[in-house]
C-alpha cells in the first residue's frame, strides 16, 4: 500500500507545529491540508494527536558491510534503524576493505539495493594513496569524504594540515573530520596503565579517550584557515562546544554533530554498564552531557547523529583492554533524542531541526528531510504520550543487546514510512524494504 491518508496529526516541520493531515501518494507527499477526505483505495491512519515529523536522517553509522557482518550487516541493521524513527543513513567507510575506491562504493550500493529498509549514503574513506579516487568521486556516487584525523593504532589518520589541506581541495564533497590525537590517548593509556598496574576498568575510558585527545579534528580545522563544507563529528566535551561557531547551520561553513550516547549516557553510568558503553569518543561526565545539549540549543552543534556501532555481546569484555569501542543505537534512536524534548533542552521543532532538517542541509539531500508537498514520504509517527519500555521490544540489531536495556524512554515510535511504503508499525516490521539510494544535491 502506498496511498496513505494520516489524519490529525500534529506535524513538526519547517520550524513550526501545526494540526493537519497528511496525503501519501506514489512515495511523495501529496498534500498538507485540514479536513482532507479518503480517496477510494487509500489507506487512513488516524494519528489521533500525535506527532509526525520527518524521519530522522542518521549521519554517523557503522552498519558493518562488507566484512564485519558477523557484528551486523546493511539489512540486520536498516531494519533496526526504521524502528528507531531513522529513515536514511550515511554509512562510515571502516568496513573490510575500507571503502576508499569508487569500486568499494558501488559495491556497498549493490549491497543496499533491495535489502535496505531505510535509505542509504555511503561516504569515500581518505586514506594514503587515494587521492586521485577522492578527486575522481562525485556526488552521485557518495555523500561524502571521511577524513580520521587521528586514532590510537590507526594508519590511515591524517594528521598534518597541509595534507588534510590537499585532500579537502580535492573535492567539492562535504568533508566529515572525526578522530582523536593518537599521541595523547597514547600517553593517557600510559599512565592508566602505570597507575592501575594494568588492570583496568570501564571507567578509565574516558580518562584515556580525553577531552584533550577529543580535540584533533577542531585544532586541525583551526589551521587551516577558511573552507568550505566541512563537518566536525563527535562532539563530546565542553571545551569543544566553547570553540563552535553559533547561528544556523545554513550560514555555516563548518558545521559540527554530536553522537546519542554522549547526550544520553555520562560517566556515572560506568559503574552500571561497565563496557557496553565504551566508544569512541568517549561518554564523558554530567557537565559535558549538559554542555553538549545547550550547545545543541543555541545552534553550536547543528546534528545529532546515533554514533551506531555494533558488536557482539563477547567482543565487549571481560576485560577493558579487549573490549571492542562502540555500541548499537539506531533502534531507539529517535526515543533517546527525544529525551531533549522531554527534558525541556530543545523544543519538538528545534529538535527536527538537528536530526532531519540540517543533515539534510549539510549533505544536500535533495527532496529529504522535511515534510514539504513533493517531498519523499520519510515520516514518523510518534507517540510523546507513551514511553518506550525497551525490554519489551524485540532488539533487531544483528548483535542482540542494547545498552538501553532497562530503560523506560519518553516516546515511542509508532509508525515509519520510507517513501512512502510503511516499514514499521506498533511495534513490528511490516517486511517491506523500500530504501533507495539517497540523491545529493551538491555538483
Amino acid at each position: 500500500m502506498s496511498r496513505w491518508l494520516l489524519t490529525n496529526a500534529r506535524l513538526v516541520s519547517d520550524g513550526e507545529t501545526i494540526e493537519t493531515d497528511v496525503r501519501i501518494e506514489r512515495g511523495r507527499i501529496d498534500q498538507i491540508d485540514g479536513g482532507l477526505s479518503a480517496r477510494p483505495r487509500e489507506m487512513v491512519v488516524d494519528a489521533n494527536g500525535r506527532y509526525l515529523l520527518p524521519g530522522m536522517i542518521d549521519t554517523y553509522v557503522h552498519f558493518r558491510e562488507p566484512g564485519l557482518t558477523r557484528k551486523g550487516s546493511i539489512a540486520t541493521e536498516s531494519r533496526a534503524a526504521v524502528a528507531g524513527g531513522i529513515t536514511s543513513f550515511l554509512d562510515l567507510p571502516d568496513t573490510l576493505p575500507a571503502t576508499t575506491t569508487r569500486r568499494a562504493l558501488a559495491d556497498k550500493f549493490s549491497r543496499a539495493q533491495g535489502r535496505s529498509s531505510a535509505n542509504f549514503g555511503f561516504y569515500l574513506g581518505a586514506a594514503a594513496g587515494n587521492l586521485e579516487e577522492i578527486r575522481a568521486t562525485g556526488p552521485s556516487e557518495s555523500c561524502g569524504v571521511c577524513i580520521c584525523v587521528g586514532g590510537s593504532g590507526r594508519d590511515d589518520a591524517i594528521e598534518d594540515p597541509d595534507r588534510l589541506g590537499q585532500y579537502l581541495a580535492a573535492t567539492p564533497l562535504p568533508a566529515v573530520l572525526y578522530g582523536e590525537n593518537s599521541a595523547v590517548v597514547e600517553a593517557n593509556r600510559a599512565r592508566a596503565l602505570s597507575r592501575h598496574d594494568g588492570d583496568l576498568k570501564a571507567s578509565v575510558h574516558a580518562e584515556i579517550h580525553s577531552r584533550e585527545a577529543s580535540r584533533a579534528a577542531l585544532d586541525l580545522v583551526s589551521r587551516l584557515g577558511d573552507r568550505p563544507r566541512l563537518h566536525i563529528a563527535g562532539i563530546s566535551t565542553i571545551e569543544e562546544t566553547e570553540a563552535l561557531e553559533t547561528g544556523g547551520s545554513e550560514h555555516k561553513r563548518t558545521t559540527a554533530s554530536t553522537l546519542l550516547p554522549n547526550l544520553y549516557f555520562m560517566d556515572a553510568d560506568y559503574d552500571t554498564l561497565g563496557n557496553l558503553i565504551k566508544a569512541e569518543p568517549s561518554v564523558k561526565t554530567e557537565a559535558d552531557r549538559q554542555a553538549l545539549r545547550r550547545a545543541l540549543s543555541d545552534g553550536r552543534i547543528d546534528i545529532i547523529a546515533s554514533g551506531h556501532a555494533p558488536h557482539l555481546l563477547r567482543e565487549k569484555g571481560p576485560g577493558y583492554n579487549a573490549a571492542a569501542a562502540g555500541m548499537p543505537v539506531v533502534q531507539f534512536a529517535l526515543p533517546v533524542a527525544w529525551s531533549m524534548v522531554a527534558a525541556r533542552m530543545l523544543s519538538p521543532e528545534k529538535l527536527v531541526e538537528k536530526v532531519a532538517h540540517n543533515p539534510a542541509r549539510r549533505f544536500g539531500l535533495r527532496e529529504r528531510g522535511f515534510a514539504r508537498e513533493g517531498y519523499w514520504a520519510d515520516l514518523v509517527l510518534l507517540d510523546a504520550g507513551r514511553r518506550c519500555v525497551v525490554d519489551e521490544q524485540t532488539v533487531l540489531s544483528h548483535c542482540g543487546w542494547t545498552p538501553f536495556a532497562g530503560r523506560k524512554l519518553p516516546a515511542t515510535v509508532a509508525a515509519t514510512w520510507v517513501n512512502g511504503k510503511l516499514a514499521w508499525r506498533e511495534g513490528l516490521l511490516t517486511g517491506l524494504v523500500p530504501g533507495m539510494r539517497l540523491d545529493s544535491g551538491f555538483d
